[in-house]
């Protein structure tokens, strides 16, 4: 299915003459306005008897401009001052802020995509809309799901689900709420996340859904935003969660899982007592070759070992890497962050390792660790500190995080070798599961 835009973009020059000289004065005032010729496939409403229709999607896909224009063609009738289908209309959003700033006032809200002769009145004292026919929509946050019992609507667009903070109970509300009308309906916009109100939505035979990534709406991005955002995630559990709108759910087993390692996100660490560089080498170095895994870590060391905290500083890993890049690489590392050691694991490169980095740097301090047991074994421990709040990430480590909710009970479920995981074990292996036999604590120092 084409939209009208996707068609007068293909069209000849002389095609396009002839359908715009076509129309009637008011037709060419009203085209602007009519979101069923511009919209894009996933953007229009489905045809059929549903009760929710989720628009799931990567950043910049639309999906406010979906939610806000079907909230008006619920409220809207054939001229301003008819009723729609729809008289009461909830829009519930993670913040009140949020859904004023996003849904009503933002460049694709309700507002702005509001014909003159339509366009609704927004009453701040009450937070509401009022459209000239009568419709109002009221504003809810997530945060206080009570708000929701007492009021009834025969429609509702609840924006960001995934990220609300009270989701099931917030979500629960707004369906007792739902209860006017013949056949009360909402709309749901959201970049997908792990989340149960999510996934139990979605499994409900009276939720219909419509997908599309970030560059589906590319004619209206940035070049530049789409171009960064690629090279960056390209590929990563983050990219296909936040660009592809992906649902992606942790990996049975998983060591590692999306809450685990969101409850590890820090903005800043404090000052660091050790860093350690950990460097897990590829067997060659070529293209196709392993990725040579790099992680640098650090601790703070106050009060008894079990208090101590551990916070991943940066994720250093290179591809297709040549012994002298990884190694220059790895010493380049430890300059940034004035790391004390540099540990790496010898299996495959033997005394190779030792000799590659010497050349470059005869006096980096430096630990040799071989593996004696298998990947998981050796990641399990590491994974318990997670698991107890011991260790923080920075942020940037996407890739690094992809291969740990890969890195599952009964071996690694992604592609390729985790080679940054197996650097992130042997760091903190260094630094919290088994610190260097008579290390001497320095003095506290700032990064």
């Amino acid at each position: 299915m084409r939209s009208g835009a996707v068609w007068l973009a293909s069209a000849t020059p002389e095609t396009v003459d002839a359908f715009l000289d076509g129309l009637s004065t008011n037709a060419l005032l009203a085209l602007p306005w009519l979101f069923e010729f511009w919209a894009l496939p996933h953007q229009i409403a489905p045809v059929g008897a549903w009760k929710t229709w989720a628009i799931m999607g990567g950043r910049g896909a639309g999906k406010t401009r979906a939610g806000a224009e079907w909230v008006r063609s619920e409220v809207e009738g054939a001229r301003p001052l008819d009723p729609g289908r729809s008289k009461r209309v909830a829009l519930v959003g993670e913040t009140v802020d949020q859904v004023r700033e996003v849904m009503v006032f933002g460049e694709s809200g309700i507002l702005a995509c509001s014909p003159p002769d339509r366009k609704p009145v927004w009453e701040a004292g009450r937070k509401r809309l009022v459209w000239p026919n009568g419709a109002v929509a009221y504003v809810f946050s997530a945060h206080d799901p009570e708000s929701l019992r007492g009021p009834q609507f025969d429609a509702a667009w609840a924006d960001e689900l995934a990220k609300w903070p009270k989701g099931q109970a917030a979500w629960d509300m707004l369906q007792f709420a739902l209860r006017l009308g013949p056949a009360p309906r909402q709309v749901v916009t959201t970049t997908p996340q792990n989340v149960g109100v999510l996934k139990s939505l979605l499994k409900n035979p009276s939720t219909v859904v419509t997908h599309a990534p970030t560059e589906a709406n590319r004619a209206y991005l940035a070049a530049s935003f789409l171009e960064e955002v690629r090279a960056r995630y390209a590929g990563s559990r983050l990219g296909r969660q936040e660009l592809d709108g992906e649902l992606l759910e942790d990996a049975p087993g998983a060591l590692w899982t999306l809450d685990l390692l969101e409850r590890a996100a820090v903005k800043a660490v404090p000052a660091m007592t050790r860093v350690v560089v950990a460097v897990d080498p590829p067997v060659t170095g070529h293209e196709g070759s392993d990725e040579c895994g790099i992680v640098v870590a650090g601790v703070v060391m106050e009060g008894p070992p079990q208090q101590w905290r551990a916070y991943v500083l940066e994720d250093a890993s290179v591809s297709a890497a040549s012994p002298e890049q990884w190694a220059r690489a790895a010493l380049a590392a430890m300059k940034r962050h004035g790391a004390e050691r540099l540990v790496a694991e010898v299996n495959q490169g033997g005394e190779l390792v030792e000799t590659v980095l010497r050349g470059i740097d005869a006096l980096v301090p430096y630990r040799a660790v071989r593996a004696s047991r298998g990947k998981v074994a050796r990641a399990e421990p590491v994974a318990a500190l997670y698991e107890q709040g011991r260790v923080k990430h920075l942020p940037g480590l996407a890739m690094l995080e992809d291969q740990m909710m890969a890195m599952t009970v009964q071996g690694y479920a992604g592609r390729g070798s985790p080679d940054r995981v197996d650097a992130l074990v042997w760091a903190l292996n260094d630094l919290m599961v088994n610190p260097a036999q008579g290390w001497q604590r320095p003095q506290v120092r700032s990064l």
